[in-house]
C-alpha cells in the first residue's frame, strides 16, 4: 500500500523522553512530544505536546501546542495553544486560538491572529483584539 505525503506526516511522531536534554535547533516533519529538555528552537508543521516534566527554552513554531510543562521563549502557532493547569509559559505568543485551564501560569505578550480569505481566495492574516 502506497501512502501519500500527508498520511506519512500524520504517522511520524518524535519523543524526547524524560532525562534527555537537547541543546540546539530541532526540525521535524511530524508531531513531537517533549518530556525532557530542549534548549533551542523547534520547528514542525505538526503538533507539539509538552508533558509535565517537559521544558523548552527557545522559539517554538508549529500548528498546535498542548502544554503541561514549561516554556521560556517564543511560541508561534497557526492553530490552538492549549495550557493545562500545570503549564508555565513566559515570553511572547502568537496564536490563532487559546485555551487556558485555571492554575496555568501565562506571563506573556500575546497576539491573536486568524486566517481570513480575501476575495480571490488567498489566505491572509487578520489581527483580533
Amino acid at each position: 500500500m502506497k501512502k501519500n505525503k500527508n498520511q506519512e506526516h500524520i504517522s511520524i511522531q518524535n519523543i524526547i523522553a524524560k532525562g534527555t536534554k537537547i541543546v540546539g535547533d530541532f526540525f521535524s516533519e511530524g508531531d513531537l512530544r517533549v518530556d525532557g529538555i530542549i534548549e533551542g528552537n523547534i520547528q514542525t508543521p505538526g503538533k507539539v505536546v509538552v508533558g509535565k516534566d517537559g521544558q523548552i527554552s527557545g522559539k517554538l513554531s508549529c500548528s498546535n501546542a498542548y502544554f503541561e510543562g514549561k516554556l521560556n521563549g517564543t511560541i508561534e502557532l497557526t492553530g490552538t495553544l492549549t495550557l493545562k493547569s500545570t503549564a508555565h509559559i513566559e515570553g511572547d505568543v502568537v496564536t490563532e486560538k487559546l485555551a487556558v485551564e485555571p492554575g496555568a501560569t501565562f506571563n506573556v505578550t500575546c497576539e491573536m491572529k486568524s486566517s481570513v480569505k480575501d476575495i480571490n481566495g488567498k489566505s491572509k492574516q487578520q489581527k483580533t483584539a
